[in-house]
């Protein structure tokens, strides 16, 4: 499988034009949407403290969203070859950007904290050691230049009790 490549196409289209365009930055919305074949779209803007809407996503939260499912669906297919049942999973993901002051800025690292519950019987170190294995085949952070760290906390079901095991 090596060698191969993938196309992902989007629609970006901005809907934020109040009558003016762009003839002044106070005169228009961050308003957007996101579209691709088939799909619902996604409600967009920037973040409210540029002057966004902040109950449309922003570009800083798809790119928090996009590392955390990046790794929850590499970390589901480590667990499934190795025979560990994950029952339920719950990231808790944060990213932390810092503006430049020069307009722009960059994000300096991201925290993934998944909550995994595995079946009762689940080898808890083994499903911590996949997390790992995740952040290392995750597309998405391996396309990323700053950290992405991972704080896991593994649970086995008992019952109505759990266990906890924290990485």
């Amino acid at each position: 499988m090596s060698g191969r490549t993938h196309r992902y196409e989007i629609t970006m289209e901005w809907t934020g034009n109040t009558g003016a365009g762009t003839a002044a930055y106070r005169a228009y919305e961050r308003s957007h949407q996101i579209t691709a074949g088939g799909k619902p779209p996604i409600a967009g803007s920037s973040d409210a403290v540029f002057r966004g809407d902040a109950e449309r996503w922003n570009p800083e939260e798809l790119l928090v969203a996009a590392l955390s499912a990046c790794h929850q669906l590499a970390y589901l297919h480590l667990c499934a070859d190795a025979g560990i049942v994950v029952t339920a999973y719950i990231d808790r993901a944060e990213g932390v950007m810092a503006e430049d002051g020069t307009g722009g800025g960059r994000f300096e690292r991201a925290i993934l904290r998944p909550l995994v519950t595995l079946a009762p019987g689940g080898d808890q170190a083994r499903a911590l050691e996949l997390h790992h294995t995740a952040a290392e085949r995750c597309f998405i952070a391996s396309s990323v230049n700053f950290p992405v760290d991972h704080d896991p906390e593994i649970r086995v079901a008992r019952g109505a009790e759990s266990a906890a095991v924290a990485g």
